[in-house]
């Protein structure tokens, strides 16, 4: 049936014996392609059901779903004519793994983060409304979405006499980790209560606001919305009955749907933390695919680091939004669970809470979070962090390119915000040993402090650990002419290009300055006596970032420099696709920058030799 459905349109006449064929195509559909290319599987596999009766209730794309974060919208995708991309989806020039407006009138905003379904879905009906339109606007949001700040203060703007509004309340009682505070324990009341299960089991007529009075908690109903549910997400018939129902209201309403993640895979409903953004995996057992190689990642090694500095450390105490999982601190929650802190998907409250925890000084703190997600919190950084003069330690995973993720996920934009904070430490190991190295010093700087670091395999080399002072950088090849400053783990290309260099017999240095901010200053001034071309090299933007940093000293030193060529990532949104893909889009290869390097710098010296 699902290699037939090009639109929405086409399920429309079928019999529920036919949607629940079709909803088992599309599981296996979704388990096979993930099994090779990775993904968010979990959450997809629990949706099936409900996006199906969505589709087939309303009329999508004149009714405008609005699907909070997006990585569920697998079958979605599916059902509105991109089966036959599917099969490279997170792939290079494939389809995102999120909403996409570029790839379908179905998709209506770019999606990745939580929170943002309900506003924007709210600024869709207002503006129906001034132009006298009929559509329905149905926000998805997921019941952690509740966690987050966002979403209330987009409650506390709902109005009462709002029609064709439905949110459609998808709980699987999860986020990626388990879900933590008093919002979802309101969730679990309400699931709980054989009261409402009673009431709602033995009502046949049209879904009314005075169910809600049954429930333990009239949480929505304080926000105008009439509560419906919980409603069983895997009973197509009882879901389109429902939302055939909803329709009719006048006003508007959430229905509430319980999902199992991993739904039709047992592994994944076993494992469903684990099987949130999977890797490769066998697509019969559900197993993952054995690692191909046994190097750690960097996140890897903070996890085990921070373990062990908790230690040595009763004071150390780790704050994260949601991502326990994903930044490897569950070794730290088990052993120190009262000191390893899940605030929920709250990013900006993440930052700030951080701030009221460390203010006395009596407390190490570190704020756990990805580069992405710390862009939703950057007032908080600078006015209850940084203007506050609270050391707070920012251990930022995922910086730099995001890979199958795509251009919400990409890490490249907080160097060139952090480093506007004055009295802000902005550094990136280039390897595991410097992560540790940095770790160990990073309360001794006493100052707000930001160790970036990207979510890759790295080495750890088993030398001892040396101190790390504040602000010195490191020589890893020293040469002449050609000076290479490259940052963290774009030493490894950087290294490539010297070998180049070296093969034909040109010296150049590499320097690792390890701090963007503050510089290493005396380092460079000695450098810059012996060579006259600088090649900047980061995974950042170059707006803002280490190239941006080193001209400005430049500048204001006024160092006379032939040529500063300055490489990173462009001015552009960037999609998915694996780092190498994206590195050569952008000409961040080695071999293509040894060709940058010779047509500027080798040929302008044979040109001044022949002169």
């Amino acid at each position: 049936m699902l290699s037939k459905i090009q639109s929405p349109q086409d399920i429309h006449s079928c019999s529920i014996e036919e949607l629940v064929e079709l909803a088992d195509e599309i599981r296996k559909r979704i388990i096979s392609v993930l099994s090779v290319n990775g993904g968010h599987l979990a959450s997809n596999l629990g949706i099936v059901e409900l996006t199906l009766a969505l589709h087939y209730v309303f009329n999508a794309p004149e009714d405008k779903f609005l699907f909070d974060v997006s990585h569920q919208t697998y079958t979605h995708k599916l059902l509105t004519g991109r089966n036959d991309r599917f099969g490279k989806i997170r792939k290079y020039k494939g389809l995102c793994g999120f909403s996409h407006p570029n790839e379908s009138d179905y998709d209506h905003f770019y999606a990745g983060h939580a929170g943002t379904a309900l506003s924007l879905a709210l600024g869709m009906a207002k503006n129906r409304d001034l132009f006298d339109r009929e559509e329905f606007v149905i926000p998805v949001i997921g019941d952690a979405t509740l966690t987050c700040g966002m979403v209330l203060e987009a409650l506390n703007n709902l109005p009462r006499d709002l029609k064709k509004f439905i949110v459609v309340l998808n709980d699987n009682a999860m986020s990626i980790s388990n879900n933590v505070g008093a919002i979802s324990n309101i969730l679990s009341r309400i699931i709980s209560s054989p009261l409402i299960h009673k009431f709602y089991a033995d009502s046949d007529a049209s879904p009314e606001s005075q169910k809600t009075l049954a429930c333990p908690s009239a949480f929505f109903e304080q926000y105008g919305l009439t509560y419906v549910g919980p409603i069983d997400g895997h009973d197509i018939k009882k879901l389109i009955t429902k939302l055939t129902a909803l329709k009719k209201l006048d006003s508007p309403c959430l229905i509430h749907v319980q999902t199992t993640k991993g739904k039709g895979m047992p592994e994944a409903m076993r494992n469903p933390i684990t099987h949130h953004g999977a890797k490769p995996f066998n697509p019969d057992s559900g197993k993952f695919l054995p690692n191909p190689s046994l190097k750690p990642t960097f996140p890897k090694v903070f996890g085990r680091h921070i373990l062990e500095l908790a230690k040595k450390d009763p004071t150390l105490v780790a704050v994260t939004p949601a991502m326990s999982y994903g930044s490897c601190l569950d070794g730290l929650k088990e052993a120190f669970p009262k000191r390893c802190i899940d605030v929920g998907i709250a990013e900006p409250h993440s930052v700030t809470y951080c701030g009221g925890l460390a203010k006395n000084g009596n407390l190490n703190v570190v704020s756990s979070i990805y580069a992405t997600f710390l862009q939703r919190a950057l007032d908080n950084v600078f006015h209850d962090v940084c203007l506050q003069e609270i050391p707070i330690v920012f251990a930022i995973d995922r910086a730099g390119l995001s890979g199958a993720d795509g251009p919400t996920h990409h890490g490249i934009y907080d160097i060139s915000f952090l480093r506007s904070m004055p009295n802000m430490v902005v550094c990136q190991p280039r390897n595991g040993r410097v992560l540790k190295e940095l770790m160990n010093e990073m309360f001794l700087w006493n100052r707000p402090t930001a160790i970036r670091y990207p979510n890759m395999i790295t080495e750890e080399d088993g030398e001892p650990l040396v101190k790390r002072k504040l602000g010195r950088g490191e020589v890893l090849a020293l040469g002449s002419g050609i000076l290479i400053i490259a940052l963290g783990h774009m030493i490894e290309e950087a290294l490539e290009v010297h070998q180049l260099l070296a093969d034909k017999g040109i010296p150049c240095t590499i320097f690792d300055p390890i701090f963007v901010k503050p510089l290493d200053e005396n380092a460079l001034d000695e450098l810059l006596k012996t060579h006259s071309f600088i090649l900047t090299l980061e995974e950042h933007s170059l707006q803002g970032g280490l190239g941006a940093a080193v001209n400005q000293y430049l500048i204001q030193n006024g160092h006379d420099v032939d040529q500063v060529l300055n490489k990173g990532i462009p001015d552009q949104y960037m999609q998915q696709g694996s780092r190498k893909e994206l590195l050569k889009e952008i000409g961040l290869l080695p071999s293509q920058l040894m060709t940058e390097i010779e047509n500027t710098v080798i040929l302008k010296n044979k040109h001044m030799a022949s002169l």
